[in-house]
């Protein structure tokens, strides 16, 4: 089995960290994930909201170095949370991050982009726009 996502979004909020009894830190952090896709002749766009779970130094680091509206790039494995609400059963999948890298504010792009010429601007991923019928 192969258990692997890759996204880029931008946080929702600060990201919360909090320590294990063990001592091991975890950060929960939130990102929100825009995707465009042609329906017809009009461009839709559409947000997904996922959450991360982040371990260790990393997890530290998220909680010292990111913030609401940072642009990240998290690497991991999707995990179902399942749990039980005044007898209702409930779940929620998230990522299970082995790798977070932060990525540089759009401002900070444009501004390398225009004195690098070619620079980090080529180097991150465009807009993705598809011609697939959302389902």
């Amino acid at each position: 089995m192969f258990n692997r996502v890759i996204l880029i979004g931008n946080l929702t909020r600060d990201p919360e960290v909090r320590y294990t009894p063990g001592g091991t830190p975890v950060a929960t952090i939130s990102i929100a994930v825009n995707s465009k896709y042609k329906q017809g002749d009009d461009t839709k766009e559409e947000v997904l909201f996922i959450s991360a779970v982040v371990f260790g130094k990393q997890a530290e680091s998220c909680g010292k170095y990111l913030s609401k509206g940072n642009p990240v790039l998290i690497e991991g494995r999707l995990r179902e949370r399942k749990w039980e609400s005044d007898g209702v059963q409930k779940s929620r999948f998230e990522v299970v991050a082995n790798n977070v890298r932060f990525l540089p504010k759009r401002e900070q792009r444009q501004a390398r982009a225009g004195s690098e010429g070619a620079g980090i601007a080529d180097a991150l991923p465009p807009d993705e726009t598809t011609d697939l019928e959302p389902f």
